[in-house]
């Protein structure tokens, strides 16, 4: 239940998270203006906070402040070919249906889902602009946030052209908020500059001059399952600062030496295998 849930997480608690402790904590780790920082999160990790996900953005605006940006996942799981569902699949003779009655996605008002309670109350926030991809959109705030996420291509979502390769390009920064390298999206654009990736056909509902439509598209076939390796190995070789915000173990570092290294330590895997 929540109220066990909550309970639990106020008993392991030694005092209250707030939206100032949580900024000092960030300050200390490292995190502040220049360049764009792609945040992942988990509340529960950070102990019981006042004002929960609420406060965590602030105090996360409150240390980069306007001049800096914040960059977020707020992906849409759902918003995905239910001929490919598994957890729960549905009947084939339903996917037709499901195909046309789905309704497109919208970056005003489709909410995320599978990324944490922080991204999805982030993206609500005055002055958040959203990436438009029906199925991995990423949400901005800051100096930079509108020409960060601007171009995202329907096609190869996490590659060159979406808000991850922006982010390389910027030099940008990557943090954990309580989560691990098994949540690093970066990775996927390693996935990309990688040989060997296989690929694959989607599928999206989406808007078209107002008028919904399901839309096919080629992409590479995404994995995670090999993150948490690829994270392990690197920090042996790249500086990676590491610390406490609120109770939670995060990290932060550039994201240029982690996808570099990535695209390595996959294109080694990969011609181990031949």
């Amino acid at each position: 239940m929540a109220w066990e849930l909550e309970d639990a997480v106020v008993k392991a608690t030694p005092s209250p998270r707030t939206r100032a402790s949580l900024a000092s904590d960030l300050r200390a780790l490292g995190v502040g203006q220049g360049a764009p920082i792609l945040v992942h999160s988990s509340l529960r990790s950070l102990g019981w906070v006042a004002g929960n996900a609420v406060a965590v953005v602030q105090a996360l605006m409150d240390v980069v402040t306007p001049e800096g940006t914040l960059m977020m996942p707020t992906f849409t799981a759902g918003n995905s070919d239910p001929a490919g569902w598994m957890a729960p699949p549905v009947p084939a003779e339903w996917v037709p249906e499901i195909r046309a009655s789905m309704p497109g996605f919208d970056p005003r008002y489709s909410p995320s889902s599978g990324v944490g309670a922080v991204p999805e109350v982030f993206r609500s926030f005055p002055g958040v602009v959203r990436s438009g991809h029906p199925f991995v959109s990423f949400a901005a705030w800051g100096r930079d946030a509108a020409s960060l996420v601007e171009k995202h291509s329907l096609e190869n979502c996490l590659g060159e052209e979406s808000p991850l390769g922006e982010l390389y390009r910027r030099d940008g920064r990557v943090l954990f908020l309580g989560t691990g390298y098994a949540t690093c999206t970066s990775f996927h654009l390693a996935e990309y500059r990688a040989a060997g990736s296989p690929r694959r056909m989607r599928g999206a509902a989406v808007v078209v001059e107002g008028r919904q439509e399901w839309r096919e598209y080629a992409d590479i076939e995404l994995e995670e399952g090999f993150f948490a390796d690829i994270g392990a190995a690197m920090e042996g070789e790249s500086p990676v600062r590491m610390g406490r915000v609120g109770s939670a173990q995060c990290r932060f570092f550039a994201v240029r030496p982690a996808v570099d290294f990535a695209v390595r330590w996959l294109n080694e895997q990969r011609s181990q295998a031949q």
